[in-house]
């Protein structure tokens, strides 16, 4: 791993795993000296992940998981418990999005953009928030991160229900903060604008598939390293500190 350990001893947790910005995120805090448990539904990319941290010197334990399901969320809370004596670093990250014209989207879209980004979000942070909480009282420094989107700022078309999704996250975590910084627990959102990850590829709507198409000819999209190294940062604050919200776009976005 690297040289570089401003996060030793930290517990971090991690949704989304698998791919994307979670498992940039994994490697690089992995990298940095934490301790990470990897949480999502693919078992063979879980296990290649963990794997990778595991040969470069890091430590990683792997748990298939489906967010949406709580009493699978409870057995990956217990075996963090288990394994790491709990967490004080929670990247809530995973998501879907699925863009589409709101008069002919299925509705199975619209409820499983629900499920996952807003009930499945909320379903994570109570299952941790225990750990969370005890490790405050511990005096360690803690942190909930909570992947959001620039959409839940702004208004796309044929986004309605994603960007609905994400401005609940967005509030949420305000709010939270509110609660949970009184305890000394860090509670942060990131909003990223448009990132290089599979996310677009589950697009079932012709007209986003051809919006993001379009705009791969005049931007340079966010990488999920670019999004990795701002939670790195977030979590290596002095334990006074906690930003609240970052909003990370593309150079060339615009909104």
């Amino acid at each position: 791993m690297s040289s570089s350990n401003t996060l030793s001893g930290r517990v971090a947790v991690i949704t989304g795993a698998s791919s994307g910005m979670g498992r940039a995120t994994a490697l690089l805090l992995a990298s940095h000296g934490a301790q990470v448990a990897l949480l999502a539904r693919r078992e063979s990319a879980l296990r290649e992940l963990a794997a990778d941290i595991r040969h470069a010197g890091g430590t990683a334990l792997a748990i298939v998981t489906d967010v949406t399901n709580a009493d699978a969320l409870d057995a990956a809370a217990s075996a963090v418990a288990r394994e790491f004596g709990g967490a004080d670093l929670l990247f809530n990250n995973a998501g879907v999005m699925l863009p589409g014209a709101i008069e002919t989207q299925p509705f199975s879209e619209w409820q499983q953009q629900i499920d996952l980004n807003i009930t499945a979000a909320m379903r994570v942070i109570q299952a941790f928030l225990p750990q969370l909480e005890a490790a405050a009282r511990q005096g360690r420094v803690v942190d909930l991160i909570n992947t959001s989107s620039i959409a839940g700022q702004y208004v796309y078309s044929y986004f309605a229900v994603y960007s609905a999704t994400k401005a609940y996250v967005s509030h949420l975590t305000r709010q939270l903060r509110m609660e949970l910084g009184p305890r000394d627990i860090r509670v942060s959102m990131l909003e990223p604008g448009i990132t290089d990850t599979e996310l677009q590829g589950h697009f079932t709507f012709q007209g986003a598939t051809d919006w993001i198409a379009n705009a791969r000819k005049s931007i340079e999209f966010l990488k999920p390293d670019d999004i990795a190294r701002v939670v790195a940062f977030l979590a290596a604050q002095p334990r006074h500190v906690n930003l609240q919200q970052v909003a990370i776009m593309p150079t060339r976005e615009g909104v």
